[in-house]
């Protein structure tokens, strides 16, 4: 079958593979996952193991695919709390804890392109779905085609007339839990106000900063919030190339910060009041600044393997311990459901923090920003010229290199391993890590990273140095590596 789930859910382009009956099928499968015995782990057995909450974001037919799921899940006995409008994954996510449900469909693509849709499940802890999970899911799906077995399905008007599906809004829980993580008082108290642009991309973040903070006499200006399932034309991806709408607002004042979600809101990007894009590496670490400085938080620091080591830098000088797993929140995730973490993220822009639910999170994130800046009351610009001075320099490219052929991902890293240089450049080897793909450490904290794509013929390299040189001379070994694979 040609549906086939990646780190975090299934994704296909609409009218293509992402069709009604293809859905269908997914969702008697999730069903079916979920009806099993051992869906709900040990700690969450007072969750109600036959109500699932499904959610959407605003992508071209979203509601009418979570229409469908929500109809599967209740041909299978389930109950369903059915968003009553777009909302982004958080909120989603948290609404499973908050109704203590088995767990949640998804129906998004996050910050794929605009002909893309897709399913991500979540698990009774509010987090992506285990990988066990979602293998559970796929054996269903392979069993029921082998039995040609189709979905059992209710009527929707019928289901909502007898409570089978229920429509629901997740916000209030979710601005409520967020308000308890984040203090909105010290952000309203900002000498001058703040005038935060925030920049939903189309997604269906959409709303959601500007209602949290309404009332708090800071002005939020939201831009690209309205309904348009085309994104603009655009990736709803918060990296510099699509944030012309955000750099254009700031450059006619309207605002000292710009805080912009992508298509489901679980990412962050942040750009300040000169028009310069602030890195989620940069992001992550102003945040484990304050975090351990202001509010006074000790436990794990959790980042991929390709995200900045000047979080290590930090963790150094505060004494801390730093945990590197694969790219993919789903193992973030793990590790905030079994230790004290304090920060998790990845270079993708997906974070969250101490008190949270195990999930990226570019709400909450962005109002831990502002919630920054109103404490140190200085401008964006400066605390990253801050955390540079004390923590960098720090220079970082990453690049995806399309080969001519595909590769075995675990066959070149082996291959790789086995005949790792001494040197890269000018620069002394120091050690190597393959818990995804092949990292190099080099000397002065400088590092490679080459990761093979498991999918497609593509190789994504990632450097970091302490300046354009190094970075470069690590960037033209991982291309001559792409080039002769």
């Amino acid at each position: 079958m040609s549906i086939q789930f990646g780190t975090d859910g299934w994704r296909a382009v609409i009218g293509d593979t992402f069709t009604f009956g293809n859905l269908r099928l997914v969702s008697q499968a999730i069903a079916d996952a979920v009806n099993s015995s051992d869906w709900l782990d040990k700690e969450h057995q007072d969750h109600d193991p036959n109500l699932m909450v499904v959610g959407y974001d605003t992508r071209f037919l979203s509601d009418r695919f979570a229409r469908e799921v929500a109809r599967v899940l209740a041909g299978n006995g389930i109950r369903v709390c059915l968003a009553h409008a777009d909302a982004p994954t958080p909120a989603i996510s948290y609404s499973v804890k908050h109704l203590k449900a088995a767990g949640a469909v998804m129906v998004t693509a996050s910050h794929n392109a605009p002909r893309y849709n897709g399913v991500k499940i979540k698990a009774a802890y509010g987090g992506s779905a285990q990988p066990s999970q979602y293998r559970r899911v796929e054996v269903c799906l392979n069993d029921n085609e082998t039995r040609a077995r189709g979905p059992n399905l209710v009527d929707f008007d019928q289901a909502l007339s007898n409570g089978t599906i229920t429509r629901f809004n997740p916000f209030q829980p979710y601005a409520k839990h967020l308000q308890s993580i984040i203090d909105i008082e010290r952000i309203a108290n900002y000498p001058d106000r703040l005038h935060v642009i925030a920049d939903a991309m189309y997604g269906s973040g959409r709303s959601y900063l500007k209602s949290i903070l309404g009332g708090t006499g800071i002005e939020v200006m939201e831009i690209r919030g309205e309904m348009n399932p085309g994104f603009g034309g655009i990736h709803p991806e918060p990296i510099m190339k699509y944030l012309g709408a955000t750099a254009s607002a700031i450059a006619n004042g309207k605002g000292d910060v710009g805080i912009i979600t992508d298509g489901d809101a679980d990412r962050i990007g942040v750009m300040d009041n000169r028009g310069q894009f602030i890195n989620p590496h940069r992001i992550m670490s102003l945040c484990l600044e304050y975090l351990v400085e202001k509010k006074r938080l000790t436990g794990t620091i959790v980042k991929t393997v390709s995200t900045t080591h000047m979080l290590n830098r930090q963790a150094s000088l505060y004494d801390l311990q730093v945990k590197e797993t694969p790219v993919g929140f789903n193992h973030i995730s793990s590790l905030m459901r079994s230790e004290n973490v304090i920060i998790g993220g990845e270079e993708s822009g997906g974070i969250s923090i101490s008190g949270h639910i195990p999930e990226g999170d570019g709400i909450l994130i962005g109002l831990l920003i502002l919630e920054l800046m109103a404490e140190y009351i200085t401008p964006i610009h400066d605390l990253v010229n801050n955390l540079l001075n004390k923590f960098g320099p720090v220079e970082y490219i990453r690049d995806d290199l399309r080969l001519s052929h595909p590769v075995e991902k675990n066959e070149l890293v082996a291959y790789l391993h086995k005949h790792a240089p001494n040197k890269i450049g000018h620069l002394q080897v120091n050690n190597l890590q393959t818990n995804d793909g092949i990292k190099y450490l080099m000397e002065n904290d400088n590092w490679l990273l080459i990761r093979p794509s498991g999918t497609e013929p593509v190789l994504r390299i990632y450097a970091e140095g302490r300046n354009k040189e190094d970075v470069e001379a690590l960037m033209a070994y991982g291309r001559e590596i792409a080039e002769n694979s």
